[in-house]
């Protein structure tokens, strides 16, 4: 996964001398090495990753995206700690668009991004070497300095110190020296033992800004003579523009052009006021000729059929026919998804500033390869004439990573319609505009027929999945015909449980409407049809849903240990108070392992989830605070889902808007979360995803312990 680069010593003065003066080292890194941004001849720059100033200030720069889920915090810690650096002085930066120093080593080092609960992981080892990089040199710097061996010299809170002379000098009064010394080819990094911030609680980087107001989102972007575009979509996905009226509209206060591009009418004017106003007024006629204008019942009603025919076939082991044949009983069950919205708090928006020979791009870019590429494309610029400022991003959950960078795209199609203008444009997504405009979490069906043995042990799992396929819509991923898009059967072709006789397979439906991986991809429905229908398994052999998946788990540890966690800490097995229920799940994603125990009591009919047990093995926590937080949003973002979260069509429209009718859990409605995270010393796993699948099947086996019916469809309806 980590690349190394090993430079010669005129190779390396070649590439100190592109720094301007600064140092910067190839470890690590793929391809040509440049100098990171922002520096200057006083600086010590030892790698790409971090830079220290003469003040004592340390730069880490980030890679990855933040947008809520704390790797400007995570990142810095993981340097820091190696660097042996005071907390205090750490400052962070975004990474430039450059996949070549900056590209994600979880997908293949060739495509800078932020996903998959990947940040930390992969940033693991290539940070600490960073850090422990540029220790070294810095101690070198003080030897060189003193006149003594490196080796009786230690570092502590950005200081090099002299046990024996009692000298110290701070890393801003060595980075001058640092920056003319050949880096170390090979560094020892520390031991767990060693580690003085991994593991520990450590300020968030971020939160001083965001709760201040000083935290820049795209659209708090302003630049001199900056306008303001708004796109009329169709209501329809995949109809086209036919034509429209603009006469009144461009005469309306503040507009000051109207125009056509690939994805419908852009209103551009002096703020945001004015584009919606004169956007309202728009006359628009489109070609929905080729516009898909199902609605979701008759989606569903196809899916339903489908299921009873044999799909392609995704797992399989054992004989499932003989297996089905030979239970002593036999349960069938089918699950509904229906699709869903990102919905994240800051709706999709970027600053873009078009020239003859640049692009400059403002915004929460969380695919800075793709998003890069797509403005070239565009524009008919070079990649390397656009530049990307990736700025925070107000949640995401998947959505601004997309294949065709769709809103990005839009930006650049404005800023070149209107080229005349010479103006920056900030295009600006509504709520509505948001929920409205595709990309969503696919709708699904599911089946299972599962068979128990005489003494009420599985003998035979049978699971058919019908739904869209995400990686569809990528050119370089996209599955062929008979082929499995793994997104859509991950959590389930891989089930964890013993049972003789398996298949899992798969019907990839053709439908309109745009799909795209939403928080937890696959688990967000895969975890739901298991979870439930192993604890149905339960209840029909009699046996403790927690004791029955003990049994079934027993080759897998890691399972295991969180299973039994959250249901200790639950107090699993005591009493409840009356009128109180519980439910339990547990599930593997992104690598990570997280248990959940939902306690419950109805009210009018309603579930009200009291409180959340979780218990996360996710290997080293480098932040425990951040990993309990991304538990916690995990959580109340799958309740959202389980209680509420619901996209439909109506003759191909989409009938939700906004917050008012796709809900999200408010304050009132959340539960007491408790997180609970298991010892580990093996590589840092993902967690900004895991937290959310086993929330909707505890929450529903609580309901099915409190009414006596399974759920078998979400949201959840008693």
């Amino acid at each position: 996964m980590n690349r190394f680069v090993t430079l010669n010593r005129r190779e390396f003065l070649k590439v100190s001398a592109a720094a301007g003066g600064g140092l910067l080292i190839g470890l690590y890194l793929p391809g040509r090495l440049e100098a990171a941004t922002n520096t200057t001849a006083e600086e010590f720059l030892p790698n790409a990753f971090l830079r220290i100033a003469p003040d004592n200030t340390v730069t880490v720069i980030s890679k990855h995206l933040e947008m809520g889920q704390g790797v400007y915090t995570g990142l810095p810690t993981i340097v820091a700690d190696e660097l042996d650096a005071d907390w205090s002085h750490i400052r962070v930066e975004s990474a430039p668009a450059d996949a070549t120093r900056y590209g994600n080593l979880a997908w293949g080092g060739t495509t800078q991004g932020t996903g998959g609960s990947t940040s930390v992981t992969n940033s693991w080892e290539q940070l600490r070497r960073a850090g422990a990089t540029a220790r070294a040199m810095l101690i070198a710097a003080a030897a060189h300095t003193w006149k003594v061996k490196a080796g009786t010299l230690r570092a502590a809170n950005s200081y090099v110190i002299d046990p024996k002379g009692k000298r110290r000098a701070s890393y801003g009064e060595l980075s001058t020296l640092a920056a003319t010394l050949t880096p170390p080819l090979d560094v020892k990094l520390k031991t767990p033992k060693q580690w003085k911030l991994i593991g520990k609680h450590v300020p968030r980087t971020d939160s001083v800004d965001k709760s201040s107001g000083k935290a820049i989102f795209a659209g708090d972007m302003r630049l001199p003579g900056m306008l303001t575009a708004l796109v009329a979509r169709s209501p329809l996905f995949g109809a086209k523009l036919k034509g429209f009226k603009v006469d009144a509209v461009k005469a309306m206060p503040g507009v000051k052009a109207v125009v056509a591009i690939p994805q419908g009418v852009a209103v551009v004017a002096t703020d945001f006021w004015s584009a919606k106003l004169a956007r309202d007024a728009l006359q628009v006629e489109w070609d929905d000729s080729a516009a898909e204008k199902r609605s979701s019942d008759e989606l569903l009603a196809q899916y339903l059929e489908l299921s009873k025919k044999p799909g392609v076939v995704a797992h399989q082991s054992g004989d499932i026919t003989k297996g089905l044949a030979g239970a002593a009983k036999k349960l069938e069950a089918t699950f509904e998804f229906p699709y869903l919205a990102h919905a994240p708090m800051e709706p999709l928006a970027c600053v873009v500033q078009l020239s003859d020979n640049a692009c400059e791009i403002w915004a929460g870019s969380q695919a800075q390869t793709n998003d890069q590429a797509t403005a070239a494309e565009v524009s008919g610029l070079k990649t390397g004439q656009v530049t990307i400022h990736t700025l925070l991003a107000g949640g995401s959950f998947g959505r601004r990573a997309n294949p065709t960078a769709d809103y990005v795209r839009e930006g650049v199609e404005v800023a070149k319609a209107t080229r005349a203008l010479n103006a920056p444009i900030r295009l600006l997504w509504t709520r509505e505009d948001d929920i409205r405009g595709g990309y969503y979490r696919p709708m699904y069906v599911h089946t299972i027929a599962a068979g128990l043995d005489r003494r009420g042990r599985p003998l035979a799992w049978q699971h058919r999945i019908i739904g869209q396929s995400i990686l569809a819509g990528m050119a370089n991923r996209a599955p062929s015909k008979d082929s499995v898009d793994f997104t859509s059967v991950e959590g389930a072709a891989n089930l964890p449980y013993t049972i003789p006789d398996m298949l899992v397979d798969l019907h990839t439906t053709q439908v309109g409407v745009p799909v795209l991986w939403w928080r937890s991809v696959g688990s967000t429905h895969t975890a739901f049809s298991t979870e439930v229908m192993i604890n149905e398994l339960a209840i029909a052999a009699k046996q403790d849903p927690v004791a029955f998946r003990r049994a079934l788990l027993k080759n897998h540890p890691r399972h295991l240990g969180v299973l039994n966690l959250a249901a200790q800490k639950a107090g699993w097995g005591k009493p409840l108070p009356k009128g109180r229920w519980r439910g339990v799940a547990v599930h593997k994603s992104f690598n990570s392992y997280v248990a959940e125990v939902a306690e419950i009591s109805l009210a009018d009919g309603k579930p009200k989830v009291e409180r959340v047990v979780c218990a996360v093995d996710c290997g080293v926590a480098v932040n425990p605070d951040m990993v309990r937080a991304q538990m916690e949003s995990g959580i109340i973002f799958g309740l959202s889902a389980a209680l509420y979260g619901e996209i439909t069509l109506k003759d191909g429209q989409v009938v939700q808007s906004n917050y008012h009718d796709y809900q999200i859990v408010r304050l009132p409605e959340t539960p007491k979360i408790e997180v609970h995270i298991v010892p580990s010393q093996a590589k840092p796993t993902g967690v900004g995803e895991p937290g959310v699948p086993p929330l909707a099947p505890a929450v529903a086996n609580a309901v099915f312990a409190a009414t006596g019916k399974p759920v078998r469809r979400l949201p959840i309806r008693i």
